[in-house]
C-alpha cells in the first residue's frame, strides 16, 4: 500500500532551524487541516486565531510563538546556517533550555544529528513516517495520543516512543 506521504518532496520551509518538523506541530496542523484544533489552541493560548496561524519555520507566515518568542531562526539566519547543528556553538545554553522545556522537543539532538549525516530531505522524509498514523497515514502532534482523524492509537511513532514522558511532562506543566 502506497502512503500517501510518499508523493511528497521535502520542504525546507517546514523543517525548523532547530530540529523541529513543522508537520507534526499543532499550529500547523490546525492551520493547513484542523481548523477546530487551531481554535482549541487560540483559546487556551488566549491569543486571536491569526496569532496561532502558522505556515512552517521559514514561511512567511509565523505563530506567534515562531514569529516573536523563537530565538534559534533569527539567530541561525544572523550565522548564515540553516539548522543549529550547523553552529559552531551547538549546542547552546538557549537551545538546551529550549529542548528540556517541552516534550515535543525531546528528539532536538537527534535530529539536528540525523539532519548532519543525512541531510534535511532524508530527516524530511523519515520525519513523514514518524509522525504519520500508522493506520491512516494522517500526520499527528507529539500531544497526539490518539489519531486526530481516525482515532487509532498510537497516533505516531513518536507518541509510542515517548508517551510516558510527554504524559509526564504535560503533569508539570499544568
Amino acid at each position: 500500500m502506497e502512503k500517501a506521504f510518499e508523493t511528497v518532496k521535502p520542504d525546507k520551509r517546514l523543517a525548523a532551524v532547530c530540529g523541529l518538523f513543522c508537520p507534526a506541530c499543532g499550529l500547523y496542523i490546525g492551520t493547513k487541516e484542523d481548523p477546530e484544533k487551531l481554535k482549541g489552541i487560540a483559546e487556551r493560548t488566549q491569543q486571536p486565531l491569526e496569532k496561532v496561524t502558522c505556515y512552517g519555520c521559514r514561511s512567511d507566515k509565523r505563530s506567534f510563538y515562531c514569529e516573536h518568542l523563537c530565538t534559534m531562526y533569527k539567530c541561525a539566519a544572523e550565522k548564515g546556517i540553516d539548522f543549529c547543528g550547523a553552529c559552531n556553538e551547538y549546542p547552546c545554553e538557549s537551545l538546551k533550555e529550549f529542548q528540556a522545556a517541552m516534550p515535543h522537543r525531546i528528539e532536538l539532538w537527534q535530529a539536528q544529528e540525523r539532519i548532519k549525516e543525512a541531510g534535511y530531505e532524508q530527516w524530511y522524509m523519515e520525519m513523514l513516517e514518524h509522525y504519520s498514523c500508522p493506520t491512516c497515514g494522517t500526520i499527528n502532534s507529539a500531544y497526539d495520543m490518539a489519531c486526530w482523524k481516525c482515532g487509532a492509537t498510537p497516533g505516531n511513532a513518536y507518541v509510542s516512543k515517548h508517551k510516558d514522558e510527554i504524559i509526564q511532562q504535560m503533569a508539570k506543566k499544568k
